[in-house]
């Protein structure tokens, strides 16, 4: 006789008296090792149990249900809540944040007091600082991913992305001028305001992912859970906006890095709540596509039939709106995607367990 399907919703036997107790039983292993309820409604949502299958266990919705639940397994004197963070514990991780706005400003400050092989210097160890400055800022406090939920690939698209900003506009110029004959202009300023705006978005991800655990007492199921989550999404992107916009006015305005910045939060925000493909999959297609705009005007200069047709889009595209039109649309374009796949990822319990 065939057994259930892998995913579905457990019922319980009909004539049982406590149908609770077999669920118990079933995931005794969730439940004892769970912190809190909210992991294990998490735990249960994850595994595609909604309101409606809470009712067939005589609870108005999963999170009741897992506070029974939370309940009624019993624990060990060894497994104890852990201690809530002490206030001066955030000191580390917003002095991180502050890392690569500081690193990006000293670098910008000796490339515009240096000159010649002392200007070259300088920009090589800068970089080298901001780097290692925005390793900090990651692996410290709300952007810090679980053990193992990175996509390694990940830095390799933020790394193309990120000297796009800086020299892609220019090389795109040059490329459809027919060079680069040699050195290309570059534009740091972007970067400037991109790295400060690091502190401001660790903030935001520390208020989003703080106000939506606390909506859990709230919260009078997973679609509530849901639709009072989603505002604080909305809002922590549209503030890290302004602030970017902000930045941006005062380092050197771009639209493409604007774009850009929108999309690395998004991503980021994924990564650290449990998505991490899905982040490392939004950066690829922004860089494959940047890549694709030069290439294309490359390809048009072979000699043969028809490929002279290919740069037609991104010259049409840079004659209208000049060369920051094609990261502006890129970054744009994955961003939206990110955040209509975040609308619903970050607003799911599962997405807020505690790590």
């Amino acid at each position: 006789m065939p057994g259930p399907a892998p995913g579905a919703s457990p019922r319980p036997r009909r004539g049982n008296a406590d149908p609770v107790k077999v669920l118990m039983h079933r995931h005794r292993e969730l439940c004892e090792r769970a912190v809190d309820p909210l992991e294990i409604a998490a735990g249960l949502e994850a595994q595609g149990f909604t309101d409606r299958t809470a009712a067939r266990f005589r609870h108005r919705d999963v999170f009741s249900l897992a506070e029974e639940l939370y309940a009624r397994v019993p624990r060990g004197q060894e497994r104890s809540a852990p201690a809530p963070e002490p206030e001066r514990a955030r000191a580390p991780w917003a002095l991180a944040a502050l890392a690569p706005g500081g690193a990006a400003g000293l670098t910008g400050l000796g490339l515009a007091l240096g000159h010649g092989p002392v200007r070259l210097a300088v920009a090589a160890a800068g970089a080298l600082a901001l780097g290692a400055a925005l390793l900090l800022a990651v692996r410290r406090g709300p952007f810090r991913a679980p053990d193992g939920g990175t996509v390694p690939a990940a830095r390799l698209w933020t790394l193309w992305l990120l000297a796009y900003a800086v020299g892609g506009d220019g090389l795109l110029e040059e490329v459809l001028g027919g060079g680069p004959d040699g050195p290309w202009p570059l534009a740091p300023a972007p970067l400037l305001g991109l790295a400060l705006a690091v502190a401001p978005a660790a903030w935001g991800a520390h208020l989003f992912a703080s106000r939506a655990r606390r909506r859990i007492a709230d919260s009078r199921g997973l679609a509530d859970f849901a639709a009072a989550t989603r505002p604080l999404l909305l809002g922590t992107v549209t503030l890290q906006l302004l602030a970017l916009t902000g930045l941006l006015a005062l380092t050197g305005f771009s639209s493409g890095a604007l774009a850009l910045g929108t999309l690395l939060l998004l991503a980021r925000l994924l990564t650290v709540h449990g998505f991490p493909e899905t982040a490392s999959a939004g950066l690829a297609a922004a860089c494959a596509a940047e890549a694709l705009a030069v290439a294309s005007v490359l390809a048009a200069r072979v000699p043969v039939p028809g490929f002279d047709a290919l740069a037609a889009p991104v010259r049409a595209l840079v004659d209208a709106w000049g060369p920051g039109a094609v990261p502006t649309l890129v970054c744009g374009a994955a961003a939206l995607g990110l955040l209509a796949h975040a609308t619903g990822a970050l607003t799911r319990a599962s997405a807020h367990a505690t790590p």
